[in-house]
């Protein structure tokens, strides 16, 4: 995933940001949220689902129209593409978190977080709004491969419960701006360290937290910083929740507070996802582009590819070889079935590492969406293949 720094990844949307109605401004604020929150599963809507958002936006359709429409859309698809599954679950949950976000209620409970997910992968997850049964590992990018710690999965109701209880009777009130927001980036940094779903965990920290900003007086939030950065808010809280002593790592706070900071004061701290990995030192920083994500650009070789990532980035690079794949076609022949797995595994390190990219259709030609080497990942291929 890129940094994006301050570009919106729906230029289209723009014109309504700056509308003179509120209603218009707001509806396109939820949804350029809603939208740039797929990011974090390394998922892309639909051109459909953008159009159909418009017409909600401008208010020729309600929230349940849209709904309807995007659900028709992928039942009446006579052919389904290579990348269908990915653009529905993408559009179907832009939408369920658009209407979350477009409604006052809200709970601050174990039940309402669960219920939450639930709105948000309704139609989804078989198991969207249910806690998860067994423990889980996730390998991050900005981690080596390593992962966090998540809590047991027997002990998350209490572990849920306590945390939100003990934010419930936290006082504000003798709080400067400063220690507002680490406070409030070490409670957000809590609930998602708890993981309590099999997938959507992020997504619906982000939604919950929003939520919940808005309860306590924080309405006027910079909300476009997840559609601009979620991708940096997933890799913030994974910092935030990582200690490794045998490699002196200890939490990092200071990412997430640099991002709360600019969602509740505006304030202009930079937000680059290169910086957040763990070999990412001051020694190190060259002079990138602000849509370059991972440190360390210029290796090749095959032991420090193994050494700063994983053995999925060397797959990944020798499955697709000097050809292009779509992702249908990638698992396949990893021999994987589980999407959300093989993205965050596979697929998402080794785009951030820059050794594929994404072919987009521009032409007849290129009816499906492909991935394919970059040239840092053609000479690694040569090097693996010699």
């Amino acid at each position: 995933m890129a940094d994006n720094h301050d570009k919106s990844l729906i230029p289209e949307f723009e014109t309504y940001i700056r509308a003179t109605e509120p209603n218009i401004r707001e509806r396109a604020d939820m949804w350029r949220t809603a939208i740039g929150l797929q990011q974090v599963d390394g998922l892309e809507v639909s051109d459909y689902l953008k159009q159909t958002a418009k017409r909600n936006i401008e208010g020729e359709i309600t929230i349940d129209e849209t709904e309807q429409l995007i659900k028709t859309y992928y039942q009446s698809k006579a052919q389904r593409q290579p990348d269908d599954d990915g653009k529905e679950e993408a559009d179907r949950v832009s939408t369920n978190i658009a209407r979350i976000l477009g409604e006052p209620s809200f709970t601050f409970s174990a039940a309402g977080l669960a219920n939450t997910h639930r709105q948000i992968f309704a139609g989804v997850f078989s198991h969207a709004g249910k806690f998860r049964q067994f423990d889980i590992t996730k390998k991050e990018w900005v981690l080596r491969g390593d992962t966090v710690l998540y809590s047991h999965w027997e002990d998350l109701s209490a572990t849920i419960a306590y945390d939100l209880e003990q934010e419930k009777r936290f006082d504000y009130t003798q709080l400067n701006r400063q220690q507002m927001v680490e406070h409030i980036s070490n409670f957000v940094a809590g609930i998602w360290q708890i993981h309590p779903f099999e997938e959507g965990n992020t997504r619906t920290t982000a939604v919950f937290t929003i939520k919940y900003l808005r309860s306590i007086g924080f309405i006027h939030i910079n909300n476009d910083l997840f559609e601009r950065h979620s991708w940096y808010f997933r890799n913030a809280l994974v910092r935030a929740n990582y200690r490794n002593v045998q490699t002196n790592i200890n939490p990092d706070m200071s990412f997430l507070t640099d991002f709360f900071r600019n969602l509740l004061y505006g304030e202009q701290h930079p937000l680059h996802n290169r910086f957040m990995h763990v070999d990412w030192t001051a020694d190190k920083v060259e002079k990138t582009s602000d849509t370059e994500q991972a440190p360390n650009k210029h290796r090749t070789s095959t032991e420090q590819v193994q050494h700063s990532y994983n053995e999925n980035i060397i797959l990944v690079v020798r499955t697709i070889g000097h050809q292009q794949l779509s992702q249908k076609e990638l698992m396949e022949k990893v021999g994987l079935r589980h999407r959300p797995t093989f993205i965050e595994n596979y697929l998402s390190p080794s785009i951030g590492a820059g050794y594929i990219r994404l072919l987009y259709p521009e032409s007849p030609r290129h009816p499906r969406q492909k991935y394919l080497l970059t040239v840092k990942g053609a000479g690694l291929y040569n090097e693996l293949t010699a």
